[in-house]
């Protein structure tokens, strides 16, 4: 079990949470999509983290030769017109948590092209501040038309291990 704090003033920013053993495979059928919001059912489950090793989110360059990243399954992000066929060159081992699992975090202004029309894309860095200090320290990605997932940033947030640990759980 895991509770992940603000880096910078120590705020406790979700409840516990139990560790998966990988970043679950998510649906991208429209079936699976909420009728009222259009939202692809969370990444992660309540209650859950998962340790992203692929590197997330900005920044985004031209892939180079060879490079398979990126694809067509249920996390691939919507990209902005300009920036259609970029990879991300982000960070690697983010946190994946359910979006209401951090309830204090507080949305960053002007996402600009980086917000879709049911949501932000998740394409433009950090848009979520530490409800504390204002700190951004996670990327909510939930418009109709990708992911609906919340990484926390590594760099920004940290790990309280101190409750009693358990297992990686798989999800099956």
């Amino acid at each position: 079990m895991a509770v992940f704090c603000c880096a910078k003033c120590g705020a406790t920013l979700t409840p516990d949470l139990r560790a998966l053993a990988a970043v679950p495979d998510v649906s991208a059928h429209e079936k699976d999509r909420d009728r009222k919001t259009g939202l692809a059912p969370s990444t992660v489950p309540p209650g859950h983290y998962a340790i992203d090793p692929e590197p997330w989110g900005a920044p985004f360059v031209a892939p180079g030769p060879g490079d398979r990243r990126g694809g067509d399954d249920g996390r691939a992000l919507l990209m902005p017109p300009d920036m259609t066929g970029m990879i991300s060159a982000g960070p690697r081992d983010s946190v994946i948590v359910h979006p209401d699992d951090v309830p204090g975090l507080r949305p960053a202004d002007g996402l600009g092209k980086h917000h879709g029309c049911c949501g932000p894309l998740g394409t433009g860095g950090r848009n979520r501040a530490c409800g504390a200090c204002g700190t951004l320290v996670a990327t909510l990605a939930a418009d109709c038309m990708g992911p609906h997932e919340l990484h926390l940033d590594p760099v920004r947030v940290w790990a309280d291990l101190s409750s009693r640990h358990l297992a990686p759980t798989r999800l099956t």
